[in-house]
């Protein structure tokens, strides 16, 4: 049910749709076509000033509707599995545009958060904010040992204005379900509940802040990405502090040129950040629009908010690299194989039809620079052909998506001749090598090791707990109870067996050794046997050897 502020609020939504000329999108829907005629006595039809595109009108409601639909539109833009090509588009330039709260209010909240006055906590608190967006604000601040920060603060009531419009979301989405002839297929209801938790995580700033340093961690003296410190005595969930940073908006290219920056080389280092990231740490950052990415003057990325991350699944992973590897390789069969495997596509998609349309779709993009191919009108036409085969869109690759367009335009304006395929592909091929083999295998038993180690003297009481409780079994059925009594004194005398054969080797082992070592120690001018170098050595040294000979395992049954 729908209760008087939902209403209230409903009408308001209402109301702007009209403004914008998307009234057609209410008389539209199955529950209201009826009356659809309706919409040519609206008034906003007849003083509408200018006809947009529908994208740009979407846009512009979502920006007068506030800062949790501007949030929702620049989630909602990397679903284009879900969305036209213009309207994803259109969505894909909201920008937080949020007035800031007043410094007062934060300097309270701070306050409230770590239980005293801001002049006990820092030598200087700029109440005039740095920058304010619609989930918090950042103010600049001097720690009192002279350390420049910044501080991050939750916008006041924030959390009853998200919770409410997202019942709304929900109440909505229900009506499209039910309503919209399309509503069951893009399931709104469950976009709203992906959009839900991003939304909720990012109202906890100590979790931004474990992420924050978790990916300082994983990028430690890296020359190619710096991330900026976390301030933990200071840090709550509506508070942070992090070190100041200073840098050029990856944007400004002008500036970038000025301080003589290499911007091919910034574009692949994008390139080889993204990858490493989502491939070797598992820990990627998932919101790199242009506002949170900065440049030192030497070159370095430097990252800022840690809102939303992402990651994935180590299937997931080498799915992903095979997936990519097969693109660059133009192995359209091992692609179409690689989705059927995944289970991304169902188990009984025609591989050869699947491998024709994706060839369809990607060969004309190879062998063009990135000024030529568009990301996003390639993730449409994927997702288009996908669809045609039944293909669930994976919730845990949406951020990788959304990541990947990022990584797109700001290659776009850094380095607009950049060949993404050659960039990316020797460090797939030399991830994929590190999977396999023996460094795969060996980097297994390092890790395993401590966990083996604590099993090891678990097993021959385990052992003997499954062989009492065969037999026990065994004995409920007679036809049964004589193979497994075979079954288990067969296993009885291999242990023996194996038993005696360790004793042997551990036996002959050490007389090879002591032969060994009298050989090497032994005074040859000794008229005595045990100087007798060469006599003892072959004496050892061969019952060592028959013993050994004897100890190896036989072939018989």
């Amino acid at each position: 049910m729908i209760d008087f502020r939902q209403a209230w609020r409903l009408l308001h939504i209402n109301n702007v749709l009209g403004r914008h000329g998307l009234d057609e999108i209410i008389f539209a829907t199955h529950l209201f076509r009826p009356v659809r005629y309706l919409q040519y006595l609206s008034p906003w039809r007849w003083l509408r000033r200018e006809d947009l595109p529908r994208g740009a009108r979407i846009r512009r409601s979502l920006e007068d509707l506030g800062p949790i639909f501007i949030k929702f539109g620049q989630i909602l833009s990397t679903r284009r599995d879900l969305l036209p090509d213009d309207i994803a588009d259109e969505l894909a330039q909201l920008q937080d545009n949020v007035p800031a709260f007043p410094g007062s209010e934060a300097r309270v909240i701070v306050e409230q958060s770590l239980g005293r006055p801001v002049a006990e906590l820092f030598a200087r608190f700029d109440e005039q904010p740095l920058a304010s967006a619609s989930i918090a604000q950042v103010h600049t601040a001097t720690l009192l040992d002279g350390r420049e920060v910044v501080v991050k603060v939750v916008r006041p009531g924030i959390e009853k204005t998200i919770r409410r419009d997202l019942s709304l979301m929900y109440t909505v989405a229900g009506l499209a379900e039910r309503y919209w002839p399309d509503g069951r297929r893009l399931r709104p209801r469950e976009v709203v509940a992906e959009f839900e938790k991003t939304i909720i995580d990012e109202l906890d700033l100590m979790r931004e802040a474990s992420s924050a340093s978790m990916l300082r961690r994983n990028f430690a003296g890296s020359e190619l990405l710096y991330v900026p410190e976390v301030h933990w005595p200071l840090t709550r969930g509506r508070v942070m502090v992090m070190e100041r940073i200073y840098g050029i908006p990856v944007s400004d290219v002008d500036q970038l040129r000025e301080q003589d920056v290499d911007l091919k080389t910034l574009a692949e280092h994008g390139v080889e950040i993204f990858f490493t990231q989502v491939f070797r740490d598992n820990f990627f950052h998932a919101d790199m629009h242009p506002g949170n990415i900065f440049v030192e003057p030497g070159g370095r990325y430097i990252a800022v908010d840690f809102g939303i991350m992402g990651t994935l699944s180590t299937e997931d992973q080498h799915y992903l690299a095979g997936n990519f590897l097969a693109f660059f390789q133009r192995d359209y069969r091992r692609v179409a194989e690689l989705h059927v495997e995944s289970g991304w596509v169902p188990e009984g998609t025609r591989v050869e039809e699947f491998e024709a349309a994706i060839r369809t779709v990607c060969e004309p993009i190879f062998e063009r620079p990135l000024k030529d191919i568009s990301f996003g009108l390639l993730l449409l036409r994927l997702f288009q052909t996908a669809r045609r085969f039944n293909m669930e869109i994976q919730p845990q690759l949406v951020l990788l998506q959304k990541t990947l367009l990022n990584i797109e335009g700001l290659g776009r304006q850094l380095y607009p001749e950049l060949d993404l395929w050659q960039t990316a592909k020797p460090y797939l091929e030399r991830w994929m090598s590190e999977q396999v083999g023996v460094r795969s295998v060996l980097r297994n038993i390092r890790r395993n090791a401590p966990e083996w180690s604590e099993q090891l003297p678990e097993i021959p009481g385990l052992l003997h707990q499954w062989l009492t409780q065969a037999t026990e079994q065994g004995g409920h059925d007679k036809a049964g109870n004589d193979q497994a009594l075979t079954q288990l004194t067969e296993v009885r005398w291999e242990i023996r067996r194996a038993n005696r054969r360790l004793f042997r080797a551990i036996v002959g082992s050490a007389f090879v050794l002591s032969a060994s070592i009298i050989y090497v120690y032994a005074d040859p001018t000794s008229t005595t046997m045990l100087g007798n170098a060469p006599l003892l050595t072959w004496m050892l040294g061969g019952l060592g050897g028959f013993v050994l000979i004897f100890s190896w395992p036989s072939h018989r049954s």
